[in-house]
Order: structure tokens, then sequence, then C-alpha cells
């Protein structure tokens, strides 16, 4: 697949449009966020780990999850480490499931992260969502953060859609379906413009109007 890089990315969507542009313009070039230091395995632990859970509380638990798990967190890792002591480190039972089944099918091939580089968002979405307490919204966010794909429009955000909203003079926001249809113009660049609906969201909590009004 050809990739080309995050800014050229950032410059072609807003070309195409004046909300957009002027985005961009207020907060500048959004960058790429650091891969996790455990690759994709350890990014979809980290998301399984970080549901529902406010994010100190969530990264304390996490901390005591790659303690038990010897100080990384790989699927090899996790198979040899007790349920007693990921349960200690302050993993609710239904997390501990999740994580077992991210396991189990990394282990034996029902997620192959090797193949991602050459398959579409779609089919490794496809993937994601059959392991337990991974769903759609999570596999997007592994999609734009991890894999850093280009063209993911996470219309179920409400981030995005509030964003969107903001920057586009929309009250009430957009729904998801008329917001897919919304981020057609911006392929295959959709994740750049969910980010800067997520940076719309962001100035108007700190007192800046994102539209062009």
């Amino acid at each position: 697949m050809t990739r080309i890089a995050l800014a050229a990315a950032v410059e072609e969507a807003a070309a195409r449009d004046p909300v957009l542009s002027n985005l961009v313009s207020l907060v500048g070039v959004v960058k790429h966020r650091p891969r996790n230091a455990d690759g994709p395995f350890g990014a979809l632990a980290r998301a399984i780990v970080f549901q529902q859970l406010a994010g100190r509380a969530a990264q304390a638990i996490l901390g005591r999850v790659v303690v038990a798990a010897g100080g990384h967190l790989t699927a090899d890792a996790l198979s040899v480490t007790a349920d007693e002591d990921l349960r200690a480190a302050g993993l609710s039972a239904n997390k501990l499931a999740a994580l077992r089944d991210l396991t189990a099918k990394v282990l034996d091939g029902t997620v192959d992260f090797s193949r991602f580089g050459r398959q579409s968002d779609d089919a490794i979405i496809d993937q994601l969502i059959g392991v337990r307490g991974i769903g759609h919204w999570t596999a997007e966010m592994f999609l734009m953060f991890e894999l850093r794909r280009l063209d993911v429009w996470p219309v179920d955000d409400l981030g995005v859609r509030q964003g969107y909203g903001l920057a586009w003079g929309i009250d009430p926001p957009p729904t998801p379906k008329p917001l897919l249809a919304l981020g057609e113009p911006f392929r295959p660049y959709r994740s750049v413009l969910a980010r800067y609906c997520w940076e719309a969201v962001a100035l108007h909590r700190g007192g800046t109007d994102p539209s062009l009004r």
C-alpha cells in the first residue's frame, strides 16, 4: 500500500475545504502519537485495560499488569502469567477474559499482525472485532494511532461528531449516518478530518471559536 506522510495528508485535506484549512491554521499540523512500546499487541491490550476507566486509574492498573507480565505486554508473556496475578493487578474479570481471548487469537494466528500491512482497514477491523472486548471504535483507534492509517472515519465517536458540528456550524451535531457522507470529500484522508474535529472541541473548550463564522 502506498503511504504518504501525515503532514502531506494534512496539507492535501486542508486544501479541499476552507473550514479545515482554518483549523489547521489555528492549531498547526497534527503529529503522529508514539506507537506502543510493545507493538500492536501492547496497543490493543492497553485499549482493553483503559476501557471505561479514568486515565490515572487505568494507567496505574496497566503498570501493574505490565509488571505482572514480566515487564513487557506481549502475547507470549501474558500466556504464562497467572490469572490471580492479573486480577491482583486490578483487572476485572471481563477485562481478564478479553486479554486472554486476545492472547489466544494472536498465538493461534486468528489475529495476525504480520499481515496487517497488506490488509485493508475493513479486513483488519473484521479480525479485531472478533476478539472479546474489542469493538468497532477500539479497532478504528488502533488503525489511526498504532497503524497510522490515514482514511479512518470514526463517525460513532462523540468528539468527532461534536467537533464537526462546532467547526462547520451544524447544530445539533450530525449523527453518524449523515456524518459518514460528510466525510466523503476528504477521502483518502478522513483520519486527518477526525483529528481536527477533536481539535475543534479542544479549541471550543479553551474559548476559541473553531468555525469560520
